[in-house]
This record gives structure tokens, sequence and C-alpha cells, in this order.
């Protein structure tokens, strides 16, 4: 039997991250984050325990880079949806909605990582956070910005702020207050993107 090429392995390397980081949403999801632990996001994933170690340096790291995957796969598919549209106001409106909808979706999920973020280690630099960055900024990019490097940072902690509003314990915002207070902000119409009544 011959060895395995060096593409192959890098393919099964990449599935077995993707595994972990879709066991971790899920259990997270499912269980918080505290009562998640290595071990059964391994179990669940179907790897090796050290495989996750070998990944990622703890939990709260492999954490966020699994909901900035999330995140990322729900901007792009948000992005991307029927009809899809070059117009930058469209793309923004489809991006708030794409982003508080995870908010609405996934509380739980969402509210440890918007924790873990607000903890000494901070903001977890990692290839789903920058894809996701990426994403948004061609979106800010495409809205009309003249200055990208300023406006992207701004539409992220607007996003993250109203992500922190719609899951503060005990006063929670109401996401289509939220989303209105943003798309006011944006100027965008309120028929633009998904808006709540219509469902995702």
């Amino acid at each position: 039997m011959s060895p395995r090429s060096a593409s192959v392995n890098e393919e099964l390397r990449r599935r077995s991250r993707e595994r972990l980081l879709q066991a971790t949403v899920e259990l997270v999801a499912e269980r918080g984050y505290e009562a998640t632990t290595l071990g059964a996001i391994a179990d669940r994933a179907g790897s090796a325990r050290g495989l996750v170690s070998y990944y990622f340096p703890g939990k709260r790291q492999l954490l966020q880079t699994a909901v900035h995957r999330l995140m990322h796969l729900s901007l792009e598919a948000g992005l991307e949806r029927e009809p899809r549209t070059a117009d930058g106001r469209e793309r923004l409106a489809r991006a708030i909605d794409a982003i508080l909808g995870l908010s609405r979706d996934q509380p739980v999920l969402m509210r440890a990582h918007m924790a873990g973020i607000l903890q000494a280690q901070g903001f977890v630099q990692c290839p789903e956070q920058q894809r996701l960055a990426a994403l948004l900024r061609d979106t800010v990019h495409r809205y009309g910005s003249p200055d990208v490097d300023a406006d992207y940072p701004l539409l992220r902690a607007n996003l993250m702020g109203a992500v922190f509003a719609a899951l503060l314990p005990g006063a929670p915002m109401d996401t289509g207050k939220l989303r209105a207070e943003l798309f006011q902000r944006y100027g965008l119409d309120w028929e633009m993107g998904v808006p709540p009544e219509q469902g995702t």
C-alpha cells in the first residue's frame, strides 16, 4: 500500500478539524460551554482526543474558532441566497440579518462566544475569523464605503453590540428593534435582507 500524498493528508486534516468545529457548535448549543468537555467534543466528532489539543490550544480558542466558522458559513449563505445580488445595500442588509439571526437561532452558543471574547484572552485570530472578516470587508466595500479600514471595524462593533444586547441575560432586547436601529444607521430599507416576519 503506497503512502498517502501530501494533498490527501491535508484534506483529511481539514475534514477532521471541521468535524471538531461542528461538534463544538452542537455540544455547546445543547449543553452550554461549562458542561462541554474536550473529550465529549472529540467523541462527537469521531476523533482521537489528542487531536483536539493538536489543532487548538484550549477549549475557549476552539469555541471561538467554531463560532467564527458558523458565522462565516451563515453570512456566506445569506449573501449568496437566491436571488443573488451585487447591490451593496441589499448585501449589507443580508449580512446584518445573518448575524442577528444567529443570536436568535443559537442563543446559548452565541452567549458563550460573547462571554469568551470579553475574557482576558480576548479575540482569537484564526483562519475562520479571517474568512469572516474578508466577507464583511467585501460587504462594506460593496456598500460604498470610502474607507473600508475604518468602516469595517465599526460595522463589526455594531454587529457585536447588537448580538450582545439581544442575548443580555435578564434584559434582552428584541432583535427586530435592534435590526431597525442598524438598518436606520446604514440607511437600509426594512424590506431588504430577510425581515423577521419572513423567517429564514
